[in-house]
């Protein structure tokens, strides 16, 4: 196949064309490089069958002709990181709707097949865990700028499912959850690299909120193969499904196991969210993934351990560093940022 991917330099879309290239299909790559990064695709930029524009899904004349040479599109471009999310609320917005509208848009032209990748986030404040496909959805008040994310990935599954439904686009939803793995940067509040950052820095690893909140963490590998797995099930075509890991975990005790893995002597601290972000910040105690729907479409179970991501992250940071001149580390201090709140956005570009 001949595939899109918007996003294509982020941290999932890099490990999703890694996937692709894998199987024998040619890749298409877009990306803004706003919160995507060169560094991620750079070992494929000479690969007969992958080819890659830096630009953005805004440019709609460019993603009429990448989407007229493809067979299929994934959507992985979005507004990434709660510290974007909380500080610029517009460009969230604008982002993850218009960009979506513009894919579909031209997809429908051509009738071509569409995976969208959504949030855990949508589920808001529900309290019914584990979070079904079926469910509802119960978002925050306007007012807080928190919930301006879930808000629009949720117009974006709206409009999916209004294009199958009708114009008979072949549309498929997914909402991941806590995807992690190597390449996956801190920057824009992913919980576990920023740990792992930490404790390999001997720097506090900070926790926000008391850390009883509870979130589960998916291998991008595990992921990525659940996704191509999707694209081509034609029974997926216009279904919502949960992608992630159920192995529960509290984030307390995720900086207890990050600490061991990486045998580090940081201490662990905590920060109340008022102090992160802004008051009357909010936060939701649990994100549990029902994954039954999705094991009974393409056989899907998680194969890796959060222990085994954790250790697979820190070995990745680990050779990172031996890459980088000390002198650079010293210049680009990790940034404390909201750790315990991965779970906002799927970790594309």
């Amino acid at each position: 196949m001949h595939i899109l991917i918007t996003g294509g330099a982020g941290f999932l879309g890099s490990h999703l064309a890694d996937h692709l290239l894998a199987q024998g299909d040619t890749v298409w790559a877009i990306d803004d490089l706003s919160t995507g990064s060169i560094e991620n695709i750079e070992h494929l930029k000479n690969h007969p069958r992958f080819h890659y524009r830096i630009d953005s899904v805004m440019n709609t004349s460019l993603v009429a002709e990448l989407v007229d040479r493809c067979d299929a599109i994934f959507h992985l471009a979005a507004a990434v990181g709660v510290r974007l999310i909380v500080e610029s609320p517009v460009r969230t917005i604008e982002t993850n709707i218009r960009g979506t509208e513009i894919i579909l848009q031209a997809a429908a032209k051509k009738k071509k097949r569409v995976l969208i990748a959504s949030t855990s986030e949508v589920y808001g404040k529900s309290d019914k865990v584990p979070f079904g496909e079926e469910d509802d959805l119960v978002s925050g008040p306007s007012t807080k700028g928190r919930w301006s994310y879930a808000c629009s990935k949720a117009i974006d599954e709206f409009l999916s499912l209004a294009y199958w439904k009708e114009r008979h686009l072949p549309v498929t939803v997914v909402r991941l959850f806590n995807t992690v793995g190597p390449r996956q940067t801190g920057r824009y509040g992913m919980v576990i690299p920023n740990f792992v950052r930490q404790a390999l820095s001997g720097e506090p690893i900070t926790v926000f909120g008391t850390g009883k909140q509870t979130r589960c963490f998916g291998y991008v590998g595990d992921v990525v193969e659940a996704l191509s797995k999707l694209i081509r099930n034609d029974k997926a075509i216009g279904e919502i499904f949960n992608i992630g890991n159920n192995e529960e975990v509290s984030i307390e005790e995720l900086a207890h196991r990050i600490r061991r893995i990486a045998k580090s002597q940081s201490e662990i601290t905590y920060i109340p969210y008022d102090q992160a972000y802004e008051e009357g910040f909010e936060d939701m105690p649990r994100r549990v993934p029902a994954l039954g729907k999705i094991a009974a479409f393409i056989g899907y179970r998680p194969k890796t351990s959060l222990d085994e991501i954790i250790a697979k992250v820190v070995e990745f940071e680990r050779n990172r560093r031996a890459r980088v001149a000390p002198e650079a580390v010293l210049a680009n201090p990790v940034a404390i940022v909201a750790p315990n709140m991965q779970q906002l956005v799927p970790p594309t570009s």
